[in-house]
């Protein structure tokens, strides 16, 4: 995990719509950026759903959402459209942004070892740097606690 009070690491990654969007794009506002392993799986899921839920009030705040995994375009374009998301999916394929982000790690599951990306989220600031870093994030609790810090 990046250390909190350092310049975010830049990227240049496709959305849900094959269009490119940048970190630089966001100066000026709140980035929560969240890291989570795959499209449709039940914990993503449950992430992403509150993360639509609570999404008005994070714009309220001045904040956006950038979720961002492995998966394909097209994969986050399902994603996004079975269950109406309102913020960007970003497709890290080749997980340059993953692995500068230091969120792709061992992970063991029921004493099997593979690697993977662990649900990490950051609270980039209005001028690029982290101001706040949590792995092994809880699914269903992250953006509720996300939008409390926000407070």
């Amino acid at each position: 995990m990046l250390a909190i009070g350092t310049k975010a690491p830049e990227f240049t990654l496709p959305d849900q719509n094959g269009e490119m969007r940048s970190l630089s794009d966001y100066k000026g506002q709140k980035v929560i950026l969240y890291f989570y392993p795959k499209d449709m799986t039940s914990g993503c899921t449950k992430q992403a759903c509150a993360f639509s839920e609570l999404y008005p009030q994070f714009r309220e705040k001045g904040a956006v959402v950038l979720g961002v995994s492995k998966d394909s375009v097209a994969s986050h374009k399902r994603f996004e459209e079975k269950y109406g998301l309102p913020f960007v999916l970003l497709s890290d394929t080749e997980r340059t942004v993953i692995e500068a982000y230091d969120v792709w790690k061992e992970k063991k599951l029921y004493g099997k070892v593979s690697y993977g990306v662990v649900r990490t989220t950051y609270l980039i600031n209005e001028d690029g740097v982290i101001e706040k870093a949590f792995d092994k994030v809880k699914a269903a609790d992250n953006p509720a606690q996300m939008l409390e810090i926000l407070e």
